[in-house]
């Protein structure tokens, strides 16, 4: 809010206020929804938790494959203690059928993660957006190494893959729909 008369000096302590305003702490989904903004699930088909059906050595947190089969892995971290956490995993988040790793991080997570992730891997930062109805914004602050001997997905495991996305749409609905049922018997 503006006050008449102040000028230049008004406007710095308004930006002041503004960043100190406490941004909301970002958590796993936060960090789902803008990186599949950032995609574009219309474009690319996004699946998050992707382990049963296609048998990797891993859980996936994020799929992401592109419209001609290429595969890419996003690991989202939220604490630097989940990031120390990751590298004594043994699997090592490799696959043939993984073309590119990415991080996804809180941006105040930035200069951790580039301490502790993998040299191969790419980073992806999201910040949060204040607006109403936004996901946050997303960066990539470090490109990945492609994986050369990565191969497309195959039919068959992008029909698994469109399974278990069906699957998750409907064990959604379920949990949105008791939600609006709850809340009807606490009017």
């Amino acid at each position: 809010m503006a006050v008449r008369g102040c000028g230049a000096e008004c406007a710095f302590l308004e930006s002041e206020i503004v960043m100190k305003q406490k941004r909301p702490k970002m958590h796993a989904g936060d960090i789902e929804i803008a990186i599949a903004h950032r995609y574009g699930w219309r474009r690319y088909f996004i699946v998050p938790n992707v382990h049963w059906g296609l048998n990797f050595w891993h859980e996936l947190d994020m799929l992401v494959v592109s419209p001609v089969g290429w595969a890419t892995e996003i690991e989202i971290k939220v604490s630097a203690s989940d990031l120390k956490a990751d590298k004594k995993k043994i699997h090592g988040h490799r696959s043939d059928r993984i073309r590119q790793l990415y991080f996804a991080v809180p941006e105040d997570l930035r200069a951790k993660a580039m301490e502790l992730i993998p040299e191969r891997a790419g980073l992806i930062i999201v910040k949060p957006d204040m607006a109403p109805y936004a996901y946050g914004k997303t960066e990539i602050v470090k490109t990945p190494k492609t994986n050369s001997g990565a191969r497309k997905l195959n039919e068959k495991e992008l029909q698994k893959l469109g399974k278990l996305a069906a699957m998750r749409i409907w064990s959604l609905k379920a949990v949105v729909y008791r939600q609006q049922r709850e809340k009807v018997k606490l009017l």
